[in-house]
């Protein structure tokens, strides 16, 4: 039985891409926010916080140094097609209707708040007339809302080059060597449908409705492409006021981040050079993991054990042994019976640059909270049931996940005091490539001919 409504909304989509010549983020069509779409040029930021829009053409792609939101809408998608053009076709629809969203716009040009510009004719017959609701130029929820900093980052997974050990779209050759298949850490759980996937997009913005809303345009512009494999909301309190957020353990997430201002440094820990193929250089490759905290566990324990896990003071955030937050962590001293001020299996001490040779990543966590759910728990006192799904989407960028999140990460699998309270559930390696400018498509050198 055919599904006219697909039938539809891929012809709105064809029509889409072969007008898309003369698209770009600032093209006139229908707008998403109740005044007009501003021009947004490369590099250009508004700074009026609720009202803002933040560029999304350019070297590098948007969602990475951008000062984080407040929501983000991640998912990751499975690639059903078998055609090579036909992933290259849906990366151009998604570059386009990410640009035009972030600048405030309906995800397909429109002639109207829901009628798009380009209409396949209807048949004859009355029960032929397409489904005006299924080509609609955007699903309407985001309608009179602002683009509240709206980004849209796109990741590629390992399935997009080989799967099953099948070259599916002739990219095997170009899977970058640093896109690699993470190894099983120690205390890893992870669910296969919250992990992996062939392509990602993470969505982040200050409105959480923004945020799903913009997935939601790419996911049914993927209709018999690609389908979602997995998802994951996100919410960070107080994003963007000057102070360090607080994660749902009470305690103070993100002190420590390599300066995004510094040019140098961003290009040695976070940008990939020439060391990868062409269409990554630019790029950056981001780790995502699921963490579920077992927030019970964690409120019946003392704040001074909480502290000594995380080797941080709970309230102010200073490194056990300092005064401020952004103290440089002390791992020399020690109390009056010899034991080091800082716990030797402290979180921060595990994860901090001196203790990995210098190893950076660029952070960038959500707290998650889905609920309940049943968990049989793996600490005393060993029980099962109901417990709280939630805890920490955590997400970072470098660049090379070799010398970033692997190198940094197997030690505190391994010797973590936190590791009591958190469990890693899910997640995915994906290669974020350089961004694209107008005309361009985010990922159009990788499907270049050779």
């Amino acid at each position: 039985m055919n599904n006219r409504h697909d039938d539809t909304w891929r012809a709105s989509r064809r029509g889409f891409l072969a007008s898309a010549a003369g698209l770009t983020a600032t093209g006139t069509a229908a707008v998403i926010g109740s005044a007009a779409a501003e021009t947004v040029e490369p590099g250009e930021l508004k700074r009026e916080f609720g009202r803002q829009t933040e560029p999304f053409w350019g070297v590098h792609q948007s969602g990475i140094l951008t000062p984080q939101q407040t929501h983000t809408y991640f998912a990751a998608f499975d690639l059903i097609t078998v055609k090579r053009g036909d992933v290259a076709d849906l990366l151009q629809a998604w570059t386009l209707a990410a640009a035009r969203m972030a600048a405030g716009q309906t995800a397909l040009p429109a002639e109207g708040p829901f009628k798009p510009a380009v209409v396949p004719k209807a048949g004859d017959v009355a029960d032929e007339v397409p489904d005006v609701a299924a080509m609609a130029a955007d699903s309407g929820e985001a309608m009179g809302l602002r683009a509240a900093r709206l980004t849209v980052t796109f990741g590629f997974g390992a399935g997009l080059f080989v799967k099953d050990g099948v070259d599916r779209y002739g990219l095997a050759a170009r899977r970058p060597e640093a896109l690699i298949d993470l190894p099983k850490f120690v205390g890893d759980q992870l669910v296969e449908t919250h992990t992996g996937g062939d392509l990602s997009v993470q969505a982040c913005a200050d409105d959480p409705q923004v945020a799903f809303h913009a997935v939601r345009q790419l996911a049914h512009l993927a209709e018999g492409i690609a389908h979602i494999r997995w998802a994951q909301s996100g919410f960070l309190p107080n994003a963007g006021t000057g102070g360090t957020p607080r994660n749902l353990m009470g305690f103070k997430d993100g002190t420590h981040n390599p300066p995004v201002n510094d040019p140098g440094a961003m290009a040695k820990y976070i940008w990939a050079g020439r060391e990868g193929p062409d269409w990554m250089q630019g790029g950056s490759y981001a780790v995502f993991r699921r963490i579920r905290i077992a927030l019970e566990h964690w409120d019946r324990v003392s704040v001074a054990f909480q502290e000594q896990t995380m080797g941080r003071a709970k309230f102010s955030g200073a490194p056990l042994g300092r005064k401020s937050e952004f103290d440089v962590l002390d791992l020399a001293s020690v109390d009056k019976d010899g034991n080091p001020v800082l716990p030797e299996n402290s979180h921060v001490r595990l994860a901090t640059a001196a203790s990995n040779e210098g190893a950076e990543i660029l952070r960038r966590a959500y707290s998650y909270n889905d609920g309940v759910s049943f968990t049989a728990e793996r600490w005393p006192p060993w029980r099962q049931g109901l417990e709280y799904d939630a805890g920490l989407f955590f997400g970072c960028y470098q660049r090379d996940p070799r010398t970033g999140f692997v190198k940094i990460f197997d030690k505190m699998a391994r010797f973590d005091m936190l590791n009591q309270f958190v469990t890693h559930v899910g997640g995915g390696l994906f290669a974020c490539p350089r961004g694209a400018v107008p005309g361009e498509f985010v990922g159009q050198r990788l499907f270049a001919p050779a």
